[in-house]
């Protein structure tokens, strides 16, 4: 299963304001594993950067004067892309920028079926909690302290480990995966003395500082009788 995990860097919120892409990173998944193929491009905007979204990205005017418009690189974003689906976070914002770029060039939407929004994943999984991708990273102990800066390529790579979490931990079909003929285990059986090996270091915490006190003062509430205030 081919997957892309996808970011987008824009000049606002809106294109049909006259707002436009100006950075796309892509990295690529296949059966939830990275496999080290990426796509990046700056992209020129064709106008001003208005100071709030430089604010964001770090991306002026004069350093994008030089790169490839859109419709320059439109086409070989859709053959990187393929008929993959696309993993984005806010996958609305990006959907709506990028097909809004290729209806410009004459060339065909991207299905909104082909999303996995992991803003959404997120808010099911953790209903109440901060779902931002730096929330999410704090969350699973992913480093983004790279992240000085909102950048298409990093926030990608970072994601993908984020939605590699989202979806079950790093290897989530490490069970699954067939087992070579020359392993210690054939015929489809597993070696009876086999044991999982403990972790170098802990997982962190999954529960935040807030989320322990929000438990406990819902515990108070209900007074002695709280089935979480009885002990084995």
């Amino acid at each position: 299963m081919r997957e892309i995990v996808l970011d987008t860097e824009t000049t606002g919120f809106d294109p049909e304001q006259g707002d436009r892409i100006v950075e796309i990173g892509a990295v690529e998944l296949f059966n939830h594993l990275p496999t080290g193929k990426v796509y990046h491009q700056y992209i020129n905007p064709e106008r001003d950067m208005p100071q709030g979204a430089f604010e964001v990205h770090g991306l002026s005017s004069e350093f994008l004067s030089d790169k490839p418009v859109f419709a320059k690189i439109g086409q070989a974003f859709v053959d990187f892309v393929g008929d993959a689906k696309l993993v984005i976070h806010n996958a609305a914002f990006d959907m709506k920028f990028l097909n809004f770029e290729l209806k410009r060039m004459g060339l065909a939407d991207i299905p909104w079926a082909r999303a996995i929004d992991t803003l959404a994943i997120a808010r099911q999984r953790f209903p109440g909690s901060p779902a931002s991708l730096d929330a999410l990273c704090r969350r699973f102990g992913v480093d983004n302290s790279r992240r000085e800066k909102h950048g298409a390529l990093l926030d990608s790579e970072i994601l993908a480990e984020v939605y590699l979490e989202l979806v079950g931990g790093r290897q989530p079909d490490l069970v699954l995966a067939p087992i070579q003929s020359n392993s210690p285990a054939s015929a489809g059986q597993l070696d009876g003395d086999w044991r999982p090996r403990p972790r170098p270091t802990a997982l962190p915490a999954r529960i935040t500082a807030a989320e322990t006190a929000a438990h406990e003062a819902f515990v108070a509430k209900l007074g002695d009788a709280a089935i979480w205030l009885k002990r084995s």
